[in-house]
C-alpha cells in the first residue's frame, strides 16, 4: 500500500474562500508566512549581488572581475539544480529549507564580519558569492514543491502568482535598499542587513510546523532520484513541451534586461538613476500583471496567454530600442514586466499541474535551469549580436524571432490538451516477496493475450504504457510479440532493485489506473493477464 498521503500535500479549500481572488492564498497563515519568508529571502539576494558587484568594483575595477560575480552567483544554480531538486524530494523538506535558509544568513554573517575588518579580496569575494548563490539553488526547488502542498489546487495560480509579485518587488526593494545603505554606511552594511534578514526568514520557517511522513520503503538514494527526476520529465510529453516553450521565451526576452543598463546610457541624461528607473518599472509591470492573472486566466487559453505575452514583450523592446526618451521607454518596461510575468506565471503553474508531489521538485529544478540556461544563453547571444551590430538592431532581432519561435513551437508541441490525472492511487496490488532479494536488479512480466486483428491499436497504447513505466522509475521497458502466437504478448519491466520495484507502486496515479483498463480492454484471456517476476542474477 502506499503511504498514508500527507494531509497538508492535498489541503482542503477553507469555508468561504475565494479561490479565484489573487490575495486569495494569503488568507492561509501557512502560506502567508512563507510568502514573507519568500519576499525577504530574494530581497537579501538582490541586495547581496548589488553590494558584491559594488564591492568588487573598489577591490578590482577589471570588467572580468566585475562580470565574474554575477557568474559566481548564478552558477550554482546549473551544478546544484537536479541535486537540490532531489533532496526536496527524499528529505525533511521544512528541515531542508529551514538548513537552506541558515547556510545563506551564516555565510552573509561571515562576509560582513570580513568586510568589517577589512579582510576582503577579489577572489574571497567570488569565492563567498558563489557560497551564498549555493544557498539560493538549493532553496528554489524546494520552495516550489511546498507550495502546492499547503495551497488547495484552485488557488495554485494566484499563489505562484503572488510569488511572481515577492520576486518583483523584492527586485525593486533589494537594490534601492542597498543603494541607500551603500551611499550612508558602505557595502559592509548591506551584508549585516542581508545576515539579520536571513536569520529572521530562518526562525519563521522554524515555526512552521509540517509533518513529515517517511516512506516505509526508507529514502531513495541520491543518485537514483536523480536518473528518476531526469527520466520523468523526459518521459513527459507535457513537461518537453513546457520545457521547450519557457527555453525560447527566455532565451529572446532576456535580450532586453541584458542590455538594458546600454540602453540607459544611451538615454538624454541617462545614469544610474536611469537604468533603475526602468527595473522599477519592469518590476511594477510585472506586479500588476501578476494581479490581475486570475482574470487573465478565464479569458485566455495557456497558447494564448503564451501568444499574447511573446507579441506584447516584443512589441515592448521594439519601443525601447528606438525610443528616443525616457517617457516612451518607462511605458514600454512596465508592459514588458506585465508580458514578463503573464508568460512565466503560465509556464509555471503548468508545471506544477504537470508534476506529481513525489517529483515535483525534481521537476520544478529542471525546469528552473532550463529557465536560468536560457537566461544566461540569451545575453550572451543577443549580447554579440549587439557587438557585431547594435543595440537597435539586437532588440529588433531578438523581438522579430521571439514571435517567430513561438509560432514554430505552438505547432511542434503536441502536449495540448494533456491533462492527467496525477491523484495517487493504491488500487495496484502491492507484491509481497517471502524472501525480499537485497540486491540485484527485478524484472516483471505481464502476459496479454489480444486480438491480431488490433495489435496496431494495442500498440499504441502500449508505447503509452513504456512511458508511463519509465515516468515510474522503471530502469527498461521492453514488448515481446511471440512469433508462433501472433496473439501473445509480454510485457517486460525492469527495476534497479526489489526496493525500487515497490517504489513504483507508491507513484501510481488514477491517470496510470486509466491507462491498466485500457490495456485490459485488449485482453482476450479467459484469465486476466498472468505476471511473474525474476531477480536478474549476476
Amino acid at each position: 500500500m502506499p503511504p498514508e498521503q500527507d494531509p497538508q500535500s492535498t489541503p482542503p479549500a477553507a469555508p468561504g474562500l475565494d479561490s479565484q481572488g489573487a490575495l486569495g492564498p494569503l488568507k492561509l497563515p501557512v502560506f502567508r508566512m512563507l510568502w514573507v519568508t519568500w519576499l525577504a529571502a530574494n530581497t537579501t539576494m538582490w541586495m547581496n549581488d548589488v553590494a558584491a558587484s559594488w564591492l568588487m568594483t573598489s577591490l578590482d575595477a577589471s570588467p572580468l572581475w566585475v562580470a565574474l560575480v554575477q557568474s559566481a552567483s548564478t552558477l550554482p544554480v546549473f551544478l546544484l539544480g537536479l541535486p537540490s531538486g532531489a533532496l526536496a524530494d527524499i528529505l525533511d523538506r521544512r528541515r531542508y529549507f529551514m538548513v537552506t535558509q541558515f547556510w545563506v544568513a551564516g555565510i552573509a554573517t561571515f562576509t560582513c564580519m570580513v568586510v568589517l575588518m577589512g579582510w576582503m579580496n577579489a577572489p574571497l569575494l567570488l569565492l563567498l558569492t558563489f557560497a551564498n548563490g549555493v544557498g539560493l539553488a538549493m532553496r528554489w526547488p524546494v520552495f516550489a514543491a511546498i507550495i502546492p502542498e499547503i495551497v488547495p489546487r484552485p488557488q495554485l495560480p494566484a499563489a505562484l502568482a503572488l510569488n511572481g509579485v515577492a520576486m518583483n518587488a523584492s527586485r525593486i526593494i533589494g537594490p534601492l535598499a542597498a543603494g541607500a545603505v551603500i551611499a550612508s554606511a558602505g557595502s559592509a552594511w548591506v551584508f549585516v542587513l542581508n545576515a539579520a534578514l536571513s536569520l529572521a526568514a530562518g526562525f519563521i520557517i522554524m515555526r512552521w510546523r509540517r509533518v513529515h511522513k517517511e516512506s516505509p520503503l526508507g529514502r531513495e538514494r541520491l543518485a537514483s532520484a536523480m536518473r528518476v527526476g531526469l527520466q520523468f520529465v523526459r518521459q513527459s510529453q507535457r513537461m518537453r513541451g513546457l520545457l521547450l516553450r519557457i527555453s525560447l521565451f527566455f532565451l529572446h526576452s532576456t535580450a532586453l534586461l541584458a542590455l538594458l543598463p546600454l540602453v540607459a546610457r544611451a538615454l538624454p541624461g541617462g545614469q544610474a538613476g536611469t537604468f533603475t528607473l526602468l527595473l522599477a518599472a519592469m518590476g511594477a509591470g510585472a506586479i500588476v500583471a501578476a494581479l490581475l492573472m486570475p482574470h487573465i486566466r478565464r479569458l485566455l487559453t495557456l497558447e494564448r496567454r503564451l501568444l499574447a505575452g511573446t507579441v506584447l514583450q516584443a512589441g515592448s523592446m521594439l519601443v525601447v530600442a528606438f525610443a528616443p526618451n525616457i517617457y516612451i521607454v518607462v511605458p514600454a518596461m512596465f508592459l514588458a514586466g506585465t508580458a514578463w510575468i503573464s508568460v512565466a506565471n503560465s509556464l509555471t503553474v503548468a508545471a506544477q499541474m504537470a508534476l506529481p508531489d513525489w517529483v515535483r521538485a525534481r521537476g520544478m529544478s529542471i525546469y528552473q535551469m532550463a529557465l536560468m540556461g536560457s537566461t544566461a544563453a540569451g545575453a550572451a547571444l543577443w549580447g554579440q549580436v549587439a557587438t557585431l551590430t547594435s543595440i537597435h538592431t539586437a532588440l529588433a532581432a531578438a523581438a522579430a524571432s521571439s514571435v517567430a519561435a513561438i509560432l514554430v513551437a505552438q505547432r511542434l508541441v503536441v502536449d495540448r490538451g494533456i491533462e492527467e490525472d496525477l491523484t495517487p492511487s493504491n488500487v495496484f496490488k502491492v507484491p509481497v516477496a517471502d524472501a525480499p532479494p537485497a540486491a540485484g536488479r527485478v524484472q516483471a512480466q505481464i502476459e496479454y493475450r489480444i486480438d491480431p486483428g488490433r495489435t496496431a491499436e494495442f500498440l499504441a497504447v502500449m508505447q503509452e504504457s513504456r512511458r508511463s513505466r519509465m515516468r515510474q522509475g522503471a530502469l527498461a521497458w521492453e514488448l515481446l510479440h511471440d512469433l508462433y502466437d501472433p496473439a501473445r504478448f509480454i510485457e517486460q519491466v525492469t527495476d534497479e532493485s526489489w526496493t525500487e520495484h515497490l517504489r513504483r507502486f507508491d507513484r501510481v496515479t488514477a491517470d496510470d489506473v486509466a491507462l491498466r483498463d485500457r490495456k485490459l480492454g485488449f485482453h482476450v484471456g479467459a484469465e486476466p493477464p498472468r505476471v511473474t517476476r525474476y531477480l536478474l542474477e549476476r
